[in-house]
């Protein structure tokens, strides 16, 4: 058996800057020494790693992770594992789809270190570009799917509709028979969306948008919303839901902090504002419940019923070049690194 590398090409991130094109330029590819595999733990020679929004919050230092500098950036990816510690040997030879979040490095790296529990044994006909994006974004709309069917709910509202964890929530909503009520902030997603054929499509930029959302909402009892944007935007959902409905904030793609929120609308009219963190998610699922939602998640993808979006593949030694792309057009699809 070939031994394991001792060093690694990887993306590094030396300092965090909230100035976000200064925080790209900065990274760096160099040569990292790979550490010694605690009992749990694999070494994963990389296939793909995609960009996430959570990537950019991390490399502006505006993420709830913060890693020990200098640090590889990356939260998920797949790859093959060639090494592993002690009590994780059943992974040697697979491969998997990994969900890295611990301090130390990421997955931005021709070899990354994963725990064998964020580990997702990945089927041989798997795409490896779907593979790459399996760990978060599916993971995360079925949760959300989860708690609505949970709560009963016959409507939702979701916003940054235009994106692809909005996707994976309307295909799930679809097949609980949940009506989606899609927020974007661009008249041309709007257009794009309509032409898919979806019924329920509002663009946040119009004058009437927060008399249409409160019309929309009311009419389809709609008193759940999951929200990635933040800023002024939970602020809106929360006004314009049902009493005794809900906001989920499961992301901060606005930037900056939450406000005009009205706090008559929790004290009065029952509104609750909560948040979502997949990792805490997952924590609450037994092995056997989420292998067997991984198994159905990936059957979905093999079969073509769900897909990640894809706008391009790039070399680390292009990562400016390909964080300029992704953030110019989230919505355009996710950005891929492969060695």
């Amino acid at each position: 058996m070939a031994r394991p590398p001792e060093k690694s090409q990887a993306i590094q991130l030396l300092e965090y800057n909230s100035n976000l094109l200064r925080a790209i330029i900065g990274l760096k590819v160099t040569e990292k020494e790979i550490r010694k595999l605690k009992e749990y733990e694999v070494l994963i020679r990389t296939d793909a790693v995609p960009c996430n929004p959570s990537d950019i919050a991390f490399i502006r230092g505006g993420y709830n992770v913060q890693r020990t500098l200098p640090a590889v950036p990356g939260f998920e990816g797949t790859g093959v594992v060639i090494d592993t510690g002690i009590r994780a040997a059943k992974y040697m030879n697979k491969r998997v789809s990994a969900f890295v979040q611990a301090d130390g490095d990421g997955t931005w790296a021709e070899h990354f270190i994963a725990s064998a529990k964020d580990c997702i044994l990945i089927k041989e006909v798997m795409d490896i570009d779907q593979a790459a994006c399996l760990s978060i974004n599916p993971f995360t709309a079925f949760a959300l799917v989860e708690s609505a069917v949970l709560r009963n709910c016959k409507a939702i509202v979701q916003n940054a509709a235009g994106g692809q964890v909005a996707h994976f929530i309307r295909i799930f909503a679809d097949h609980k028979g949940i009506e989606v009520i899609n927020i974007v902030r661009k008249p041309d997603q709007a257009t794009d969306l309509k032409g898919k054929g979806l019924k329920y499509v509002l663009d946040s930029t119009n004058d009437t948008f927060n008399k249409e959302l409160q019309v929309l909402a009311h009419q389809l009892n709609a008193n759940l919303a999951f929200d990635a944007a933040g800023g002024e935007m939970t602020a809106a959902l929360l006004h314009s839901l049902p009493d005794r409905s809900e906001v989920v904030l499961y992301g901060g793609l606005a930037g900056g902090t939450l406000n005009h929120l009205d706090p008559f609308d929790i004290i009065f009219r029952n509104r609750k504002l909560s948040g979502f963190n997949l990792a805490d998610w997952k924590k609450l699922k037994c092995q056997v419940e989420f292998e067997d939602i991984s198994r159905n998640i990936q059957e979905m993808m093999i079969e073509g019923k769900m897909k990640t979006k894809i706008q391009g593949v790039y070399k680390f030694g292009e990562v400016v070049d390909a964080l300029r792309t992704y953030i110019k057009s989230m919505s355009a699809g996710k950005i891929l690194f492969k060695p």
